[in-house]
């Protein structure tokens, strides 16, 4: 037997096609038109992308509809990509349809360059028209019917003087013998009254040649159109009746014409009574012979409500692809108590791990207090306890026996088809309404830790995280005890999804979910989680706390189980959660401050130059060029200075490190210029009597910049206090800059390790001062330790972090270089620092859950006393700056950090 072809998948999602099918999707919709984006031809789909390029390749749609030089140029596109149909004439039809419909409009746009036909007539019409590029609303008219063009022509509806006539209407006309013609075209004549011939038998036989002279009755004038010619009369003179056709009559079987039918008849009635069989009477068809049964759906409901165990993994084989694929066709109030036997199903798993077997009870008067009796009315309250009691089965992962996997096996596809049909809403909602399901979810949740069990428990986790919504659980509720139970385990799904189905909790009901008696080792837990670079953990131990803070008691015991300032500030901390850093306006050059822009190029720090000898030429002269020149129009620099300053630059360090490539020659350096700023030409300038060499549209930066075009930092140290000259050199740290201050201008030695060891005593006649940009925070005379002068200089460097960018306002100098409420070299240039939004531009996120969290432990602290003061203040004083700082810098978050702010303000913090 031939192997069998394996079919090609009918559309590749790569990349590339994820892009144009987005492309196409907003073209459809500025469009106004419905777009389909898998069509479906025959049993496969249609790739848009593959057939759009195959298409363009032939040179359009008009090209390839042209029937005149191309006929079959569809079938054979279509050919290509289903090569193996039958029918291939239909298929090129649907193929040209679902261009039509989906990429005709796009390829004039896209490939044309025009303006594509409105869709009322493109679109909205049929794809047997062509010529889309010059179809126009003026030239292009949509074929109509008859009727309507004959309104719009002001005729009758239904005249027919504009139809053309047919063979077969030529031969409906009749032939008027006295009239030249029909009489009016618009009414319909009545058939012509015939006279039949009746022979005079009256008279002996006549001879032939006096046959001829007999003459016939003349036929009666109807309406004076018929008269007594003698073509007439000689038509209906020969005129003989159709002769009657027998019936067709079908024999009768009957003993006398047919008795070897009765004996084997007979013959086989007799073996069937001895064999047993049934003998179906006359017209009634046997089991099996003919009738085709319920319907799958049916057909899997009753195989599952039986007992028999083949009928049941049938039915189980067949829910679980049909919830799965077609879960909105198979609805639980559609199929009364298919629920209740997919779940009965599932609670036959306690009979596999404890020597029990459960049962659900209807009856409200049967005793419910036996442990293998479960309340399906209400429920069974004592269910945890009864549990604890069952007595547990000898079962091990592995060594297990045919028949336990195999049952397993059929209970976990029970599990499965639940937790695919909960999914649904509606299903949900009448799966709520069974207290049994509790019951059933309880159960498989305090399974014995076996790894057979484990595919159970998730799908009860997720089956609980869809019905907890519609629940009202007390803190003795058995559900809730075992959801809250699973937060100790290890296993990160488990603990996710137990979190989950806790924060929702009559969340679509008017009852408030308290969540009470939670464990404080569990509380602590969740605030450990929140520590973990894990965002759906974070994000389920949010949804919990969200709920969990919503009540005063509930806050109170949380203040005594964990550290309450540490939670605070990790939640402060998950506000700029994955926030990336925007400007308004791109950065510009650095504006000096009382004088011209500088005519030679900044003087840079070791550690920067380092990082330069790390390429080789080109490239270390092209990113020396943009670190210490920007692009200026009017600018102009000598070639011979910038040679200089590039030499200058690292002559010190191809002095120390020979081994280091040296630097190209001043010809191909100045050549290089112009590569790295399109805009700088080399120019020669004659004066008179002497030649300028000069390059023209660069200038000096007065703030170098990194390779990512971020500002470096200017050592604005007095070198000179008297004249206010500045050291002027720039480190790429604030780190960098505080070891050059104290390496360069304080003087202070390196240990053994090679660190700055500011503590040690210095000389006793040393004096160490701060003259960073003329401060004054020591006397003349200075400090003899340089550890209070080394912490001092710190604060006037710039802080690095984000959510101290606002504390710049300390690094206030007299330097008339340096615009100090700008040390990073932005011009009004604002920050901002959004969060992920929902489709509704709303927050959304670890940002949102951790506002709302701290909204509500704010407002719920409100309302508790304690002798030292007020929680608020105690609690939210230290974050406050942090908030305020999310606020001006957050626009997703703006109006929660406001409403939280007034929480605070409100209870005095």
């Amino acid at each position: 037997m031939a192997p069998v072809r394996q079919r090609d998948p009918s559309v590749e999602r790569t990349e590339e096609y994820e892009e144009f099918m987005k492309k196409l999707e907003e073209y459809h919709q500025k469009r106004g038109t419905q777009l389909e984006r898998e069509p479906k031809v025959g049993p496969r789909h249609l790739d848009l992308l593959r057939l759009y390029k195959r298409v363009v390749e032939e040179g359009g749609y008009d090209k390839v509809s042209d029937t005149k030089n191309n006929k079959l140029a569809w079938r054979k596109i279509t050919s290509e990509f289903f090569p193996w149909s039958n029918a291939v004439t239909t298929q090129a039809f649907i193929v040209k349809s679902a261009y039509y419909k989906n990429l005709a409009a796009y390829e004039i746009t896209h490939i044309h360059k025009k303006e594509p036909p409105p869709k009322e007539i493109l679109e909205d019409l049929t794809a047997k028209g062509g010529d889309l590029l010059n179809r126009t609303v003026e030239n292009y008219f949509p074929r109509m019917n008859r009727e309507t063009e004959n309104l719009i022509n002001g005729k009758d509806a239904y005249d027919s003087d504009t139809e053309q006539k047919t063979p077969g209407n030529d031969k409906m006309d009749i032939d008027e013998p006295t009239s030249a013609g029909r009489m009016t075209r618009a009414l319909r004549h009545a058939p012509p009254q015939r006279v039949l011939f009746q022979p005079d038998v009256s008279s002996s036989r006549q001879g032939r040649q006096s046959t001829t002279g007999v003459n016939s009755p003349a036929p009666t004038s109807v309406n004076g159109i018929y008269s007594g010619s003698g073509t007439s009369m000689t038509t209906i003179a020969n005129y003989e009746p159709r002769q009657q056709v027998p019936s067709a009559v079908k024999p009768v079987v009957t003993p006398g014409n047919n008795l070897n039918y009765y004996k084997d008849k007979a013959s086989r009635m007799l073996a069937a009574k001895r064999l047993g069989r049934p003998i179906a009477p006359r017209g009634m068809m046997l089991p099996g012979t003919g009738f085709t049964g319920p319907n799958i759906y049916i057909r899997a409901q009753l195989a599952l409500q039986s007992s028999i165990v083949e009928e049941q993994a049938y039915a189980l084989h067949h829910l679980v692809k049909i919830s799965h694929e077609r879960g909105d066709k198979y609805r639980f109030d559609g199929f009364p108590g298919l629920a209740e036997a997919l779940i009965d199903k599932g609670l036959q798993v306690a009979s596999l791990f404890w020597d029990i077997k459960l049962r659900i009870s209807y009856d409200d008067v049967e005793n419910h207090e036996e442990p293998h009796v479960l309340n399906g009315v209400q429920g069974t309250r004592n269910l945890l306890q009864n549990i604890q009691n069952f007595p547990l089965r000898d079962t091990y992962d592995d060594i297990q026996t045919e028949e336990f996997a195999a049952e397993m096996g059929r209970i976990n596809e029970a599990g499965l088809v639940l937790r695919n049909m909960v999914m649904m809403e509606e299903n949900a909602q009448y799966l709520s309404r069974l207290p049994v399901i509790r019951d059933f979810i309880t159960v498989a949740l305090n399974l014995p830790p076996r790894t057979a069990t484990i595919e159970l428990k998730h799908q009860a986790l997720e089956i609980a995280e869809q019905l907890t919504k519609y629940f009202v659980l007390g803190a003795t509720d058995p559900l809730y005890q075992s959801l809250l139970n699973q937060l100790y385990c290890d296993d990160r799904g488990a603990i996710i999804t137990a979190l989950r189905a806790l924060g929702r909790i009559s969340m679509n009901l008017e009852v408030n979910n308290r969540l009470e008696n939670v464990p404080d080792k569990l509380l602590q837990r969740i605030h450990d989680w929140l520590l973990i670079d894990d965002e759906e953990l974070r994000n389920g131990c949010l949804d919990f706390l969200y709920q969990f803070t919503a009540s005063v008691d509930n806050v109170e015991l949380l203040l005594r189980s964990v550290h309450i300032d540490s939670l605070i500030n990790q939640l402060v901390r998950l506000l700029l959660h994955n926030a990336p850093t925007t400007e308004t306006k791109e950065r510009s050059r650095a504006v000096t401050k009382g004088g011209p822009s500088p005519e030679t190029a900044p003087k840079l720090s070791i550690a920067i130059i380092e990082q330069f000898l790390e390429y080789s030429e080109p490239e270390r002269s092209q990113q020396w060029l943009r670190t210490c020149f920007e692009d200026d129009p009017s600018g102009e620099i000598t070639q011979i200075a910038l040679w200089q300053a590039y030499n200058d630059c690292f002559k010190h360090a191809l002095e120390t490190r020979p081994n280091i490539s040296p630097l190209m020659p001043a010809k191909d350096f100045i050549t290089n210029v112009s590569t790295t700023f399109p805009g700088a030409t080399a120019q020669v300038l004659n004066t008179g009597t002497t030649h300028k060499y000069t390059i023209r549209g660069i200038r000096p930066r007065a703030i170098p910049v990194d390779l990512r075009g971020r500002p470096y930092i200017r050592c604005d140290w007095h070198v000179e206090p008297l004249t206010g000259r500045a050291c002027g050199e720039f480190a790429k740290s604030p780190a960098e800059m505080w070891d050059h201050i104290v390496l360069a201008h304080l003087q202070i030695p390196r240990n053994e390790h090679g660190r700055f060891d500011p503590s040690a005593p210095g000389p006793p006649d040393r004096r160490y001062t701060c003259n960073w940009g003329g401060c004054g925070r020591f006397s003349a005379l200075g400090e003899e330790s340089p550890h209070h002068v080394a912490a001092h200089i710190k604060t006037h460097l710039p802080d690095s972090t984000p959510l101290a960018a606002h504390r710049l306002k300390h690094n206030r100098t007299a330097s008339p270089t340096t615009d100090l409420r700008n040390p990073y070299g932005l011009n009004n240039a604002k920050v901002w620092m959004n969060t992920q939004t929902d489709e509704r531009n709303d927050a959304a996120g670890l940002p949102l859950a951790s506002v709302l969290v701290l909204r509500n432990i704010a407002r719920q602290m409100a309302k508790l006393e304690s002798e030292d003061g007020g929680w608020v203040a105690r609690t939210f004083g230290t974050v406050k700056e942090q908030l305020y700082f999310v606020m001006a810098h957050n626009l997703s978050l703006r109006e929660y950090i406001t409403s939280l702010t007034r929480a605070i303000a409100a209870a005095g913090g």
